[in-house]
């Protein structure tokens, strides 16, 4: 193919996708829903929307988040959409519109530590999801936040049809190597979500109506309504094959080494629960659990050291715990060195303990403790999914957090292991 041919060829795929709402699977649903993953911003937030299209995201943002966003797409005709929308909604002193690759985010629009959220919605293939998490990194403030989606295998078998048409788009991987991904690139995972099937009819409805409106003589266009018509085929004989999978992330606090506990780490590991409660419980019951072979999870209790050689500053345990008879996680104990308190050391353990039970596929944690500190890693009162403990708390102080919004949540009374003696 000749460069004109390319070039031909790519006006012509453009033309198919012009005017339409988004250029991806997704929905302001999973936008907003996305934005609570990340929690809370501060106040005007710098935004970096990367391969905005239309900029479908970018408003939303900007309107109900109140950012300043940069929107960055090569495409200029996508920009001047944005431009035009921006401005019919008010918005145009929010949203500043760069021509720019993502692949080469290098000038004075974009320095170091200068956006308190990077948002890649349907994007990051076009360099690669590991590319994009090592090259977006330096790019997000302290405390700031990655949105980045990509296209995943939902089936352990994808069929050879699927598997020979996504090997030319994109290398494609299941959720949980993603997520091993975004772990082994030194982020934590604030949330997941797959998109569902209405994410993608918001994209193709439109983009078949398209089709059926081109004009197939116009140069290029016989080969983009192959390409397009070929794409729309496979999500309707094979999407239940392969979706697209919403990951927030946020880099992890670099005065702070974690990692599992190990053998050695037992009696620090006691030492730290000793002295973090005014009883020495806590620290009796991790001895307790860790001699029980249905409650303890090998490498699901996470360490935080000030320093890849330090002194061990806050510990977090899961252990088995049940819902009626569904497995579930109890995080228990959390706990911080006193010299160490108010310093982001338990965070980072309890970040770290959740990222690996993720890795191991697990679906639910439970926790009972201060309502104001366990929703930042996204629980919720457990009241909501109608599980409760056996014995009587305050409903807020019993919560939740789903860490797989693809198996069911189990209802009913939590059963903890004997070690808790409830």
């Amino acid at each position: 193919m000749t460069d004109n041919d390319h070039a031909v060829r790519s006006e012509a795929f453009f033309s198919l996708h012009h005017r339409l709402p988004r250029q991806s699977p997704g929905s302001d649903a999973t936008t907003r829903r996305l934005l609570e993953l990340v929690g809370p911003l501060p106040h005007r937030p710098r935004v970096l929307d990367l391969g905005c299209g239309p900029g479908r995201a970018a408003l939303l943002l900007a309107a109900e988040a109140g950012a300043e966003v940069t929107a960055v797409d090569l495409h200029e005709p996508f920009l001047d959409e944005l431009r035009e929308a921006a401005g019919a909604r008010g918005l145009g002193d929010r949203i500043r519109p760069v021509r720019a690759d993502m692949a080469d985010l290098s000038g004075p629009d974009f320095p170091d530590g200068s956006f308190d959220l990077v948002w890649a919605e349907g994007s990051a293939y076009l360099i690669g999801f590991d590319t994009a998490l090592r090259d977006w990194k330096r790019l997000l403030a302290p405390g700031g936040s990655l949105v980045v989606s990509g296209c995943v295998w939902t089936t352990d078998t994808p069929s050879a049809v699927a598997r020979a048409f996504w090997d030319r788009e994109a290398s494609l991987r299941p959720v949980a190597a993603d997520t091993a991904a975004a772990v082994t690139a030194g982020y934590h995972v604030l949330g997941v979500r797959v998109q569902p099937d209405s994410d993608w009819d918001e994209y193709y409805i439109p983009l078949a109506e398209h089709v059926e409106a081109a004009d197939a003589s116009a140069p290029g266009m016989e080969w983009a309504l192959a390409a397009t018509r070929e794409e729309l085929a496979m999500r309707r004989e094979h999407g239940t094959e392969y979706g697209y999978a919403c990951y927030a992330l946020r880099p992890a606090d670099p005065r702070w080494t974690t990692r599992p506990e190990t053998a050695a780490d037992g009696a620090a590991v006691h030492a730290v629960n000793a002295a973090a409660f005014p009883t020495p419980d806590e620290a009796r019951l991790v001895d307790e659990l860790r001699a029980d072979p249905a409650a303890w999870l090998p490498g699901l209790g996470h360490v935080a050291l000030d320093g890849p050689d330090g002194d061990i500053a806050a510990y977090a345990l899961l252990t088995r715990c049940r819902v009626g008879d569904a497995p579930a996680l109890a995080l228990a104990p959390v706990a911080t060195a006193p010299d160490r308190q108010r310093q982001g050391a338990g965070r980072a353990a309890v970040r770290a303990a959740l990222d690996a039970a993720r890795l191991r596929g697990e679906s639910l944690v439970l926790v009972l403790g201060h309502p104001e500190y366990y929703p930042r890693f996204g629980f919720v009162p457990a009241s909501r999914y109608g599980i409760r403990p056996g014995f009587d708390v305050p409903d807020e102080a019993m919560m939740a957090l789903v860490l797989d919004d693809s198996v069911p949540v189990p209802q009913g009374t939590i059963r903890y292991p004997a070690a808790f003696g409830v």
